[in-house]
This record gives C-alpha cells, sequence and structure tokens, in this order.
C-alpha cells in the first residue's frame, strides 16, 4: 500500500490571481479552509502517512497551514531555491522519500481516486509509474490520454475539443527507483520530458477512475468549487 506523498504546491498560480491575488493558488480558500487541504484530509483517510511537499513560490504562506493542518507532523518541505519544473521538483521531493512506491498529486487540483485499488494496479503492472485518467465528456481545457487493450499508455493527445476522453487526472503512483535512476537535467517538466517520451516503452500504465474532479486552475472553477463543497466533506 502507498503510504507517502509528493504534493507538487510551488507553483505561480498565474491564471487565479485575478481571484485570489496574494496567496500560492492551492492555499486558495474555500469555505475558510485553504483548498490544498482538503486533499491532505482526503489522502490521509485513503492510508498516506507522511507529506512532502514540494513548495517554492510564497512557501513562507504555508507555515500556517502546517500549524493547523499538521500540529503532530507527518510531513516535511522540499524547497525549490529557483524554479524547477514538475519534474525537477519531484526529482528533489524524491531524495526525501523513504518508500520505493510514492504517490504525487498536485495541489492545486482534487482528484478522489481510489488509493488502493491504484496502489494493487500499479502492483500487478509492475509499473514504473501509473497514471490515474478521468472519463469526460465535451471538454477543451484538457489532453486526452490513449490506452492499449493491457492498460498501457500509448499516447498523449494535445489539448482540443474533444466529446469524450480519457484525460489525465494528475494524480500518479511512481516507483522511485526507476525514476530517479535515469539522467535528467536540472529543470525539466513530469509530464512532457518524462511521461509523454515514456509512451510505448512499457512501463506507463493507465487506471481509469470516474470519480470527483476539479482543477481549480482558473477563476471558474475556482467559483465552481465553493459551490460543490460538499463533495469535498
Amino acid at each position: 500500500m502507498i503510504k507517502e506523498a509528493i504534493l507538487l504546491a510551488g507553483g505561480l498560480g498565474t491564471r487565479l490571481r485575478a481571484a485570489v491575488p496574494e496567496l500560492p493558488k492551492c492555499l486558495a480558500p474555500v469555505r475558510g479552509r485553504p483548498f490544498i487541504a482538503y486533499v491532505t484530509d482526503y489522502f490521509r483517510q485513503q492510508g498516506i502517512e507522511r507529506f512532502i511537499f514540494a513548495l517554492g513560490y510564497k512557501s513562507d504562506y504555508f507555515d500556517d497551514f502546517f500549524r493547523t493542518e499538521f500540529p503532530d507532523g507527518g510531513y516535511t518541505v522540499s524547497l525549490e531555491d529557483a524554479p524547477l519544473g514538475t519534474g525537477g521538483a519531484i526529482r528533489q521531493a524524491c531524495g526525501l522519500s523513504v518508500e520505493k512506491t510514492v504517490l504525487i498529486l498536485n495541489g492545486d487540483t482534487f482528484f478522489r481516486i481510489g488509493l488502493k485499488a491504484l496502489s494493487d494496479f500499479h502492483e500487478e503492472k509492475r509499473a514504473d509509474c501509473s497514471l490515474c485518467l478521468r472519463p469526460m465528456e465535451n471538454f477543451d481545457r484538457f489532453g486526452v490520454v490513449e490506452l492499449d487493450d493491457e492498460a498501457r499508455v500509448t499516447k498523449f493527445r494535445e489539448k482540443q475539443y474533444y466529446p469524450t476522453g480519457l484525460i489525465n487526472g494528475g494524480v500518479y503512483a511512481l516507483d522511485r527507483a526507476a525514476f530517479m535512476g535515469e539522467e535528467w537535467p536540472p529543470v525539466f517538466s513530469f509530464e512532457k520530458d518524462y511521461l509523454e517520451p515514456a509512451t510505448g516503452g512499457g512501463g506507463l500504465f493507465g487506471l481509469v477512475q470516474p470519480a470527483y474532479f476539479i482543477d481549480i486552475g482558473i477563476p471558474e472553477d475556482y467559483r465552481r468549487i465553493q459551490e460543490e463543497f460538499n463533495n469535498l466533506s
């Protein structure tokens, strides 16, 4: 069972700045609590025992969050001196991990996946990385992920309008040793430089989970989540 998570929370949040001008986007308030608190609550309930927060932009703004939500510990911080990209942030945080498999989460996305199902799937496939995929209809904000009959990822398609498709929900089970065993530049994208080139290589798999999903990266969805608060409880 996966017990450790890296939570990417160092983004600049430029698209959400009009609605939340001062805060990192994952700290945007939802009914009086930071959005990220609902994410950590849920995954602690699912079995995560330790979080590694990958921070950069306005990292000092997280002090109150840690005091309130993690008074007894259960977390550590991986702090970027300069932006490393999602890949560089994950690689640095992996250096603080102690588990064979680590869960990767985005701080501005909430995807209520079943962690045990992901853990079992990842182990059964002997995957280097397992993506959680969300079925969606009539969308143009996300690209599409294609799978073969064995649930191996075969292609990432660009953002455009799709009547139906599977989107990358931004939740991954990652084999830490396989990822850290590759050569990476100091700054790189996990999605563009790791995931996309790995298609067809045999180690990248996708698990479809039709669970609640929201990305608060734009003001429209940030407003929507205020109305959907009960879905987070």
